[in-house]
């Protein structure tokens, strides 16, 4: 069995061609937001949900004798990705990963921050509202400097009951919080924009499939002023940029198919 690390849009597409191939697929998801993982039109792909630590994560291996790890999380998901790589190599199972390729972002119009930290000091030192589209995990730079300098901060996240406890434990007013799963399109962007009055715009580049063009192109046309952080450093051990080739190699593994396991 397989088991995929998902929760992005490219969760279902890698999941579906591999059980397309023959393969056994389990797909982890952090959270249990609904997202499509092809699991009710194939009988072959299995879907759980709940983050997992590191010790879970190595158990779950053991108990559903995976023989391999590909991990299609988010490219900001630092931690999960550097835990499933460790587990990996604890269990001894070829670990791969799917890193989705970055968007085609021109620095000119731009300030690029190195984290979320130096975002948010950016973004406030501007004097005009915020518009946060990072999520619901690192509030507490934006969320604090928005409280001390009186500025309005926006923010869009997950719509699941553990965005909505950190927004409000944040302090930050319901209806600043917007809930929606994206990607958004370039109409939707700047109505939010133009509602709330925004003048800084602050995303990750979480690539073309994850709508941050959109996102960016909404922001110029509103005349904002745009902070991206920057994705952090993944290691290339493993990695691909290409749905085709991730499934070319994993073919090389030889990874037990349903056909092979049944005839043993």
């Amino acid at each position: 069995m397989i088991l995929l690390l998902g929760g992005t849009s490219e969760t279902a597409p890698i999941a579906t061609a591999l059980a397309q191939k023959g393969y056994r697929v389990l797909v982890s998801l952090a959270t249990d937001v609904p997202l499509e993982t092809g699991a009710g039109t194939y009988s072959n792909i299995e879907v759980r949900t709940g983050h997992l630590d590191p010790n879970g994560l190595v158990s779950l291996i053991q108990k559903r004798g995976i023989l391999l790890l590909v991990d299609a999380t988010h490219p900001y998901a630092v931690s999960i990705r550097k835990e499933a790589r460790k587990a990996s190599r604890q269990m001894k199972i070829p670990y791969l990963t799917y890193i989705r390729p970055e968007g085609m972002l021109e620095a000119k119009d731009m300030v690029f921050a190195v984290d979320h930290a130096e975002a948010a000091r950016v973004a406030f030192a501007d004097g005009r509202p915020v518009f946060l589209t990072t999520g619901s995990r690192n509030l507490e730079p934006y969320a604090r400097a928005a409280s001390s300098l009186k500025i309005s901060l926006v923010v869009r996240v997950l719509p699941h009951p553990d965005s909505l406890r950190a927004c409000s434990a944040l302090g930050i007013p319901k209806e600043n919080v917007i809930t929606a799963r994206g990607p958004f399109s370039l109409e939707e962007n700047r109505e939010i924009i133009k509602r709330f009055q925004i003048g800084v715009l602050v995303t990750k580049d979480s690539g073309a499939t994850g709508g941050v063009t959109a996102k960016i192109e909404a922001a110029r046309q509103e005349g904002c002023l745009i902070i991206v952080v920057k994705r952090p450093a993944i290691s290339e051990e493993g990695a691909f940029q290409g749905i085709p080739a991730l499934l070319d190699y994993i073919e090389i593994l030889q990874i037990v198919k349903i056909d092979q396991f049944v005839l043993g």
